[in-house]
């Protein structure tokens, strides 16, 4: 008589053969070293720019029209604020990071805004435990106040500088209500006081804090900083609540649509390939039917494309909507 092989164990090894190897996990409880695939073009975190050693926006362009690149270039010349405003996943953020690719501007600095950030956090964090501890240790010599000061994502963009740096300020709606009027004096003046050093006797004019590059400490005299260039400064917002028009006004609004089909066939072919294009219209399709009753977000459907491409069955048990599930109302 002889043993049947368990049921489970034929299925496993038939589904590993039949699904090309794109089934990592199968959720049997089999312990098993496997080679990861490459990840998306989006998702890669290992690309550097070789000028400023940060992260590139994206493996491929950033696609904007003529009229919305219009209006960012009139915040570039006016010195202003962009406020971005639309549906997630139309590029809101990733406009930053195109902005300073394409003008060679360095790595981003980014202020992630949530309901308890302060204008404070983003000029500068002073540790001063930190050098009362440091004091305590020494005794008989004071510890340079400059190494316990560091300037915040804002900070940094203020720094005098020939060329001026990129501020990310994202979903500014998310923070306190009154945040958007504590920035108007800051776009107005493009400076702040740091007053832990502004009280600092007349010898210790300048004093060296922290910046963004731990290598690269930033002169501060009198305790201000001053900026040379004002920052070009991307403000995202998704809408859930309106701004005072004392900030309205100091910006250059930019309303970001939902692309269209040609333009979501544009940006899967900027970001996949030209290739990518050959077996995606029951795809797009979904995707604007979906849309139209609901928010999505144009990454939802390169994930899509992505895994098509790969060879994933989506249209195996309830996959497709699991990538293309919708961004708002409940689950």
């Amino acid at each position: 008589m002889t043993t049947s092989e368990p049921v489970a164990d034929t299925n496993l090894r038939r589904s590993a053969s039949e699904d090309g190897g794109w089934r990592l996990f199968r959720g049997a409880g089999e312990r098993r070293e496997v080679p990861f695939p490459p990840a998306p073009p989006w998702r890669r975190f290992d690309q550097q720019e070789p000028s400023s050693g940060s992260k590139a926006p994206s493996s491929g362009r950033y696609l904007i029209g003529p009229d919305e690149a219009d209006v960012v270039n009139a915040a570039l010349h006016l010195r202003r604020p962009l406020l971005v405003t639309g549906h997630p996943g139309t590029g809101k953020s990733s406009l930053a990071h195109a902005v300073a690719h394409e003008l060679a501007l360095g790595h981003v600095l980014q202020w992630p805004v949530n309901s308890r950030s302060t204008l404070q956090d983003a000029l500068y964090q002073y540790d001063a435990v930190g050098r009362l501890r440091e004091a305590a240790l020494r005794r008989d010599t004071e510890p340079d106040i400059g190494q316990y000061i560091r300037l915040g994502p804002l900070g940094n963009a203020l720094v005098p500088r020939e060329r001026p740096r990129v501020l990310l300020i994202d979903e500014l709606d998310k923070g306190d209500i009154d945040l958007p009027n504590d920035l108007l004096t800051i776009f107005e003046e493009g400076e702040f006081d740091i007053p832990e050093l502004t009280r600092l006797p007349e010898d210790q004019r300048a004093v060296y804090v922290q910046s963004d590059d731990p290598g690269d400490p930033i002169p501060v005299t009198h305790g201000r900083v001053r900026c040379r260039e004002f920052p070009v400064v991307i403000i995202t917002s998704n809408g859930e609540r309106d701004f005072p028009p004392a900030f309205l006004r100091r910006c250059v609004r930019l309303d970001l649509p939902e692309p269209d089909e040609q333009r979501l066939r544009d940006i899967v072919a900027a970001h996949l390939g030209s290739s990518a294009l050959g077996d995606i219209d029951d795809l797009l399709r979904e995707f604007l039917d979906r849309r139209a009753t609901g928010e999505l977000a144009t990454d939802q459907l390169l994930n899509a494309v992505f895994l098509r491409k790969g060879g994933v069955d989506l249209d195996a048990g309830s996959l497709l909507q699991a990538v293309l599930h919708r961004l708002g109302g409940a689950l």
